[in-house]
């Protein structure tokens, strides 16, 4: 849609504004074509690195995947995914839990959802959304939007659960289920299949299962029959979930959910279950008082109290001589209004980043903006919609998030009454990887033909240290080959550029009349 054009600009003689343009146009040119060469020269061994990502299939789950972005050269969707690319096989039962569903989309984008017999929408949109969407609903599907007992709440979580008859696929993301999610942004995404229990293991957790079952619960979907192979007809809850043997997850799920939580509910949810999990790992000496990442797409209103509380669940773990890591030095991750201005979709991008001048401009947040730098990824121009928080030492990290949520108290939680109670107003999904001293072989697939006798993990017989995965960026020189290296594409370069004095962090609620790549001003 044309956007008007604005004050002063409009009274310009046309010849004199098409030779602007012009001008313009070939001053951007100049300007990317510099910067591709700057940036080439900065990272000979770094450009183009996910060219070389291409993970095994014992390995995928272990790591995660960027999603696929339409315009972008080929190398740049290296093992990038698609919609189709996850949802497919013989789907019994979708679970699809996002913020914003756009149903023609999704149709036309991944149809095996008509097959379905059962898809459950577990949504964040407005009533008045809602009931579009149940207008559009094929079938038997289910739309259900969870409650938010605090103001100010969302459903934000993007998951899929789809049931087969060989097991179940968890996939945690960053898209909304629409399109412009799913081809124009910078977007992360992980997988991994889980077979049936045996009959004998029913009453085996883990602690991915208990995870999975406390969110799920929380949700409280309306229940309803489904007709299974070998199982007939049962009552579709969250226990249900409680039927697959989640022994081989390579991850830790951290949820978030509205409520004021105490006792022991407070280290369940948001940024106190991160630091209730990192307190208990151990991590190589190199990561002690090293940097952390925070890069997100929208930013809360935040206070100097709430990002020190929150520095320091992140910072939470020990080394291998039992001492805490100790504090690390944040840095956010965060586009400039010269990304957006210059990005695949120009100032429509910023739609997509919607932080308001009031948060983003707080004098104290000056020291933490740091560059979306993306050269390694192509994806300099896809602006960022994933959400990722880390620890690192070059290109060595000590953990990595893959998450839905923002920085914001609302999706994190704050403490309250001295540190005794949590409180979160939104829903929200993130998977943790760490550093793990489990072997996993032959990952199981619920698509491919392996059997779930193939599905073997067995804890390492050697000491903790000396098998302990290592987590590393593409950027990293490690040899991939190494069975203990996990590679994660990373989608921004490591260690970030600072911004310089000319940088000035997007707010949406500004007025931009530097003209875009199709030559319109914001709003």
């Amino acid at each position: 849609m044309k956007r008007p054009l604005t004050e002063g600009v409009q009274d310009e003689p046309l010849t004199q504004k098409r030779s602007r343009q012009v001008s313009e146009d070939e001053a951007l040119a100049r300007r990317l074509q510099t910067e591709l060469n700057e940036d080439t020269q900065n990272t000979k061994n770094s450009a183009e690195a996910i060219r070389n990502f291409k993970p095994s299939e014992d390995k995928i789950p272990q790591t995660f995947r960027l999603m696929k972005v339409k315009g972008l050269q080929p190398w740049a969707n290296t093992s990038s995914v698609s919609i189709a690319d996850v949802i497919q096989g013989n789907v019994l039962i979708a679970v699809l839990s996002n913020y914003m569903v756009d149903i023609d989309w999704l149709m036309s984008a991944c149809p095996n959802l008509k097959n379905i017999p059962h898809v459950l929408v577990v949504h964040g949109e407005s009533d008045g959304r809602q009931a579009n969407m149940k207008k559009q609903k094929l079938g038997n599907w289910i739309f259900h939007k969870p409650s938010l007992p605090i103001a100010w709440g969302t459903h934000h979580s993007k998951a899929m659960f789809l049931v087969y008859p060989e097991g179940v696929r968890i996939i945690v993301h960053t898209a909304n289920l629409i399109y412009v999610d799913w081809n124009n942004k910078s977007q992360g995404l992980w997988m991994q299949d889980f077979p049936w229990k045996n009959q004998d293991c029913l009453n085996k957790g883990s602690g991915f299962e208990t995870d999975l079952i406390d969110y799920l619960s929380s949700l409280k979907w309306p229940e309803f029959s489904v007709k299974l192979p070998e199982l007939g007809s049962i009552s579709f809850n969250s226990s249900f979930f409680k039927r697959f043997d989640y022994s081989s997850a390579t991850v830790r799920l951290i949820g978030s959910v509205p409520g004021y939580h105490t006792g022991s509910n407070i280290k369940k949810w948001g940024h106190m279950k991160l630091r209730s999990i990192l307190q208990d790992c151990v991590f190589d000496k190199e990561f002690q008082n090293s940097p952390l990442i925070y890069q997100f797409s929208s930013l809360g209103s935040l206070d100097e109290k709430w990002m020190s509380e929150f520095a320091f669940s992140m910072s939470s773990g020990v080394s291998d001589d039992k001492k805490p890591l100790g504090l690390g030095e944040p840095l956010i991750v965060w586009p400039t209004v010269e990304d957006i201005r210059c990005s695949l979709e120009g100032y429509a991008a910023g739609s997509c980043v919607p932080s308001p001048q009031k948060n983003v401009e707080k004098p104290f947040l000056k020291k933490y903006w740091a560059k979306w730098k993306a050269t390694h990824t192509g994806r300099c121009r896809a602006i960022p919609h994933i959400k990722t928080f880390t620890r690192y030492n070059g290109q060595n990290l000590a953990w990595f998030l893959l998450t839905s949520a923002n920085l914001s108290k609302a999706a994190w939680g704050a403490l309250q009454k001295n540190n005794t109670q949590l409180m979160i107003r939104s829903y929200e999904l993130g998977v943790l990887f760490l550093p793990s001293s489990t072997i996993h072989a032959h990952a199981f697939s619920c698509t491919e033909n392996r059997t779930p006798s193939e599905n073997i993990h067995t804890s390492s017989s050697k000491t903790h240290e000396e098998k302990r995965t290592k987590l590393v960026t593409l950027s990293s020189l490690h040899t991939k080959k190494m069975s203990d290296v996990i590679t994660l594409p990373v989608p921004y370069e490591l260690p970030p550029q600072l911004y310089s004095s000319e940088d000035v962090p997007w707010s949406w609620d500004r007025q931009y009349k530097k003209r875009d790549v199709f030559g319109q001003v914001w709003p």
